[in-house]
């Protein structure tokens, strides 16, 4: 019971701080992120037992033994997160309160102590803010259904597209803005802008898709889910600070906006990356990945950037390229494709899936295409030089192919440090290179 007194301490220390910084609610938030950060990073060890007790535990696969390790902790962060966002209400939008006399009448500017004048209220902008909320409490939901029932992929793919109908509505509402800017040079023949209307919106609800997903199968190995969305989160933060810190423009508040979403999301990942880290003493479980990635394609869907993220997700649109045969049954694909532990060396390897059955044309040729660019290693028939297996489609078994074994937390930095490395590309991709293609930033 200490940490949880201890928790509201500094909850309450840090209210009473900025309790007088009203103005700035990035301020706030921030304080926010370091309260939620420390309440998770005691939660878990406390929590850890009662999870194992309830049947939340799972093996960790790549260690020796296979010991039992508390699953799911990703609610606890995810919970931790959405009350913090809840507390934060009332800050995000303390400048909009307007003294009325009473009946509704919130259409005066009212100067209220101190001279200082509020703004209307901007009920849109809490409606795109609940919205958000509520989109990433269903995602919740559903990642905590998964680790309990453990649903199958094919039948829990498409069901982000549900908890996006909330954000989806509200842009529809407050938005809607179904352009796309063409490129400076195919103006004269296209025009400035080209409207293609519902397509845009099934492209949201794609992005809604994909983002969870993609989180969730660059995975089984320590550290790896926690880490690839703590850099992708850095990268947006980053892409935010670029606008807000111009200070003049129509898309700062967007991207304050995204930044009130992200700096408690990095809050409360940072302590559950600590107790996820090779040894990992927990597993983040399905919730984490549902979780972390709505939160991205919230902020890129409300924060009019949906583009824009997709520069953050290389590695993961390139490790779904590469999956791709295998998710939708082109290539066999098991139950689990992380890499196994090689129980001499300690290192992990390649994972390899044997065929149970003569692959199919098109498998063969998708596989002999992925062999020759070094994606894969196939396993040959001495013989008859059939294919008998392939090392599985990810991006963690391809890095293996090419760089030989690795210790299980040395492979989890070389996926950081590529994730950190193509983010800074897709950061110099919207910022520099975009204006050789398009006339006006769109500021």
């Amino acid at each position: 019971m200490g940490w949880f007194l201890n928790s509201i301490f500094f909850l309450v220390s840090a209210i009473a701080i900025i309790i007088n910084r009203y103005e700035h609610p990035l301020v706030i938030s921030l304080a926010f992120s370091l309260v939620s950060g420390i309440f998770v990073f005691k939660a878990i060890p406390t929590l850890a037992p009662y999870f194992i007790k309830v049947g939340f535990y799972g093996k960790d696969l790549n260690k020796k033994g296979k010991p039992l390790k508390p699953e799911a902790m990703g609610i606890v962060c995810s919970m931790t997160y959405i009350f913090f966002m809840f507390l934060f209400i009332p800050f995000a939008f303390y400048k909009y309160f307007v003294m009325t006399s009473g009946g509704g009448n919130r259409d005066i500017y009212e100067v209220v102590k101190e001279e200082k004048t509020f703004q209307l209220f901007l009920h849109n902008k809490l409606g795109e803010y609940l919205s958000a909320i509520l989109s990433l409490q269903s995602m919740v939901l559903l990642g905590a259904a998964d680790d309990l029932f453990d649903i199958r992929w094919r039948d829990k793919l498409f069901m982000p597209v549900f908890s996006a109908i909330p954000i989806l509505v509200v842009y529809y509402i407050d938005f809607d803005v179904t352009y796309v800017v063409v490129p400076t040079f195919l103006e004269p023949y296209l025009g400035n802008l080209i409207e293609i209307g519902w397509l845009y919106y099934l492209y949201m609800a794609a992005l809604s898709i994909f983002c969870p997903n993609s989180i969730n199968i660059i995975a089984g190995i320590n550290g790896v889910e926690v880490g690839q969305s703590i850099i992708i989160s850095l990268c947006i933060i980053i892409n935010d600070l670029l606008y807000v810190f111009r200070l003049t423009g129509p898309s700062i508040d967007s991207h304050l906006f995204s930044l009130y979403f992200l700096l408690p999301f990095l809050g409360t990942s940072i302590p559950l990356l600590y107790y996820n880290w090779y040894p990992a003493s927990v597993f983040v479980g399905d919730t984490y990945c549902c979780f972390s990635g709505m939160i991205f394609a919230i902020v890129g869907i409300i924060g009019h950037f949906s583009k824009t993220i997709l520069l953050f997700f290389i590695p993961q649109i390139f490790n779904f390229i590469l999956s791709f045969p295998q998710l939708f049954g082109i290539v066999e694909c098991p139950r689990h494709r992380m890499p196994n532990l090689n129980l001499s060396t300690g290192l992990l390897e390649p994972s390899m899936v044997m065929f149970s059955k003569k692959p199919s044309f098109l498998c063969r040729i998708i596989l002999k295409i992925f062999a020759k660019l070094g994606f894969v290693r196939l396993k040959i028939h001495p013989i008859t030089k059939e294919i008998q297996g392939t090392t599985n489609l990810t991006i963690i078994n391809f890095l293996l192919v090419r760089l030989g074994p690795k210790r299980e937390d040395k492979l989890t930095i070389i996926i950081m440090e590529i994730q950190a490395v193509m983010g800074l590309i897709g950061l110099f991709i919207r910022h520099k290179m975009a204006k050789l293609i398009y006339l006006n930033d769109n500021y």
